[in-house]
């Protein structure tokens, strides 16, 4: 039997359901006007939407709520770097785009929290992060400010700006020989977890609203999980890593 839910007029705008009854926003279409039809003389009426069906009327605005933001989504990319055309279900997903939307923030105890990315800003996010929506005939992401990675200032990921607990390292070159002197292919070589803090976020908040500063700074040589983070290749084909300060596990000197 087909899962079905109950919306009133004046309710959700769009629901999509898996074969297993859970909701699933990953893909919302605006439809015409026309498909979303209330009626007048029975207020009381509800529509029913049955699995796996979107109905959805096609607003002219989205306003984002709360510490949600909405990104307009870059171009995926439909070449290697080498050069080979990429077929659309292997082209990488895009991890930037820019902010055309921002919510009204949050409270934190008695504080008002405003969102801190600015509309117009460049901004890199989680790779899986947020719930994509195709509006005014393009694709954008509706994700909580926390899944913004950093803000790109520049074309080149050197020049990222981290946000709130997230640290930029440039990576260390991973060792070209084995301690008794074997050369190592690329595909052994060992991923390096060692590299040098770029920059660094403007650190947490705590329970009062106010940010506490990150245990390391711009500079430093440090020891990071080995397999957290966000990887990214700069301009001049350097290697970066962003991630949370708690993956960062020690200072070297």
């Amino acid at each position: 039997m087909m899962s079905s839910v109950q919306l009133s007029c004046a309710g959700v705008a769009a629901v999509a359901f898996t074969k297993n009854g859970s909701t699933s926003l990953d893909r919302l279409r605006l439809a015409p006007p026309s498909a979303f039809v209330c009626s007048s003389r029975r207020p009381s009426r509800s529509l029913v939407i049955r699995a796996a069906t979107v109905v959805t009327p096609k607003y002219t605005s989205l306003k984002p709520l709360g510490d949600r933001v909405l990104v307009k989504l870059g171009a995926a990319e439909e070449k290697t770097i080498g050069g080979i055309l990429l077929p659309s279900t292997a082209q990488s997903k895009p991890q930037g785009g820019e902010v055309i939307a921002v919510g009204e923030g949050k409270t934190i105890g008695d504080k008002k929290v405003e969102v801190s990315v600015q509309i117009g800003a460049e901004v890199v996010y989680s790779k899986y992060a947020g719930t994509e929506v195709e509006f005014n005939d393009a694709k954008h992401l509706l994700l909580k400010e926390d899944d913004i990675i950093g803000i790109l200032e520049t074309n080149d990921v050197k020049d990222m700006k981290p946000l709130s607990d997230r640290v930029l390292i440039k990576v260390a070159e991973a060792e070209d020989k084995t301690a008794g002197g074997l050369i190592l292919t690329e595909t052994t070589k060992e991923k390096p977890s060692i590299g040098t803090v770029v920059a660094v976020g403007p650190g947490p908040l705590d329970d009062e609203g106010k940010r506490q500063p990150l245990s390391v700074s711009a500079g430093s040589t440090v020891l990071y999980s080995k397999y957290a983070g966000s990887e990214f290749k700069g301009a001049d084909g350097t290697n970066y890593i962003i991630l949370r300060v708690s993956d960062v596990m020690a200072a070297l000197s």
